[in-house]
């Protein structure tokens, strides 16, 4: 690709060697240092030539003198993402040409610009002999590389931040949905006891009839949580029930039915209020009982999920300030567990079986890092995004001691997935490798959780084949300070 270039006449050394005391890599070296630069190609470029291109094979190594350069690149679905903005002093291209790939940005002029164009061979004679120059152009890169390190790693926090928010908002959303359910229920509920309240207030009830609706009161609530049975043997006592309340005239028998059932009520228990009551008192009667029994339930379901909010937000509370640079004593087995809520919504989509088995007496993990919810986030997430429907995934926690003392705190997770591919597996730890569709992974997350793990002082590996799929996780109870 030959940009086309303004007609403008080269500089001269002295112009040239001032221009080039203003590149900050290139500051410090003396006249003399910089004489390899003396018979470089200088090009002059219109505002918004683009003279590199995304994908086609490096050519050229660039100092800009004057003007500015935009860095961009296509993301896989088309759209155009602008990396950074150079202004003059600035050197590029040099990575592509030291690592031997394609150009993984284009670029093109903001302004006009001068620029020094080294061809391929230009830049390796540079790189040959000019000592000073070449300790310059590595330090640079080496700069850029750890800022474009740092960059992408902001990038995976922000998408698994992304991913838990939505998981989260998945999580809140069922509970908070649920206690809204129950509250309008229970509302409903009130107004009905309200008025069959009042409407006993105008009966002149007998000393029996007013002891049997205690009677029945005090056994509905002493049953603390509902009676569990199984699928054939609750269908078959609310069918009962209900028949014998239809039979005794009385209204929305198979409303009422569930209800009862579900604190141990049957026909049997229901003879006083039968031979008690009569007509539509008697349905009124039974009304209110399942009225008030269905209150006492609903307050429960309010009560669990303001429960299951409080767990959610400890959960995220311990995941999102585990660590932050002070020593501090961590559970394992609760980092694991918040991970779980977090995730809970993903798990329960593909309606996937949890197996735990951790161990309650597992020592406590003393450190000073932080991110170990990470690594079970990156590790479960692969998992569940590689299993089908009613897969399986094994968690199990226990510890190792040493001759010497030491104690190790152990962790596997285990998918029933497909494997990793054989080619695949030597680089699943390597930067932005992924085996994940275009678009759907960035290829940090085990890398992360590797580098997370070496800084407990602990080791990560895995044994993968189809079927069975596991990861091992040994960390130092007491790991050293970083």
């Amino acid at each position: 690709m030959n940009p086309t270039t303004l007609p403008t006449a080269p500089f001269d050394r002295a112009t040239l060697l001032s221009l080039l005391h203003e590149v900050p890599i290139l500051a410090s070296l003396s006249e003399e240092d910089l004489h390899c630069l003396d018979d470089v190609e200088q090009i002059h470029l219109a505002a918004g030539t683009l003279f590199e291109r995304q994908g086609e094979a490096a050519r050229y190594f660039y100092v800009v003198l004057t003007g500015s350069i935009r860095i961009f690149f296509h993301k896989p679905d088309g759209a155009e993402v602008t990396a950074v903005t150079l202004p003059a002093g600035n050197a590029i291209g040099e990575l592509p040409l030291l690592a031997g790939i394609q150009n993984p940005t284009s670029m093109e002029t903001v302004e006009p610009s001068l620029l020094l164009r080294f061809s391929e061979d230009e830049f390796w004679s540079l790189m040959t002999t000019c000592p000073m120059v070449r300790k310059a152009i590595l330090g640079n890169m080496a700069f850029r590389l750890q800022r474009f390190q740092s960059h992408t790693l902001q990038q995976e926090k922000m998408a698994s931040l992304g991913t838990l928010a939505a998981g989260l908002m998945h999580e809140l959303n069922n509970p908070g949905a649920a206690a809204r359910r129950a509250a309008s229920q229970l509302r409903e509920n009130l107004l009905r006891l309200h008025e069959l309240a009042a409407k006993f207030t105008y009966l002149d009830l007998s000393h029996s009839q007013k002891q049997c609706l205690i009677d029945l009161q005090t056994q509905a609530l002493a049953v603390k949580a509902p009676i569990q049975l199984n699928s054939l043997e609750q269908s078959d006592a609310e069918e009962a029930l209900a028949e014998w309340m239809e039979n005794a005239n009385i209204a929305n028998a198979w409303k009422l039915a569930p209800t009862l059932v579900s604190i141990g009520f049957h026909p049997g228990e229901l003879d006083c209020a039968r031979s008690s009551f009569t007509g539509e008192i008697f349905s009124d009667a039974l009304s209110w009982l399942e009225a008030l029994v269905s209150s006492m339930q609903l307050v429960g379901t309010i009560e669990e999920s303001i429960g299951r909010v409080s767990t959610l937000v400890a959960a995220v509370k311990s995941y999102a300030y585990e660590g932050k640079g002070q020593r501090q004593t961590l559970n394992v087995n609760e980092s694991i567990y918040a991970t779980l809520v977090i995730l809970g919504h993903k798990i329960r989509e593909k309606q996937l079986i949890l197996e735990k088995k951790l161990d309650q007496d597992l020592p406590p993990l003393e450190s000073s890092c932080s991110g170990l919810n990470q690594v079970w986030t990156n590790i479960l997430d692969n998992a569940i995004d590689a299993l089908p429907e009613q897969g399986h995934i094994r968690l199990k926690t226990w510890s190792e001691k040493h001759a010497t003392g030491t104690v190790d705190l152990c962790i596997t997770i285990e998918d029933d997935g497909p494997g990793i591919p054989l080619d695949s597996q030597p680089h699943i730890f390597d930067p932005f490798y992924t085996t994940k569709p275009v678009g759907v992974g960035t290829g940090l997350g085990l890398g992360i959780a590797h580098r997370i793990v070496e800084q407990y002082g602990g080791t990560i590996r895995f044994t993968s084949g189809p079927g069975s799929t596991i990861f091992y996780v040994r960390l130092p109870a007491k790991p050293p300070t970083p």
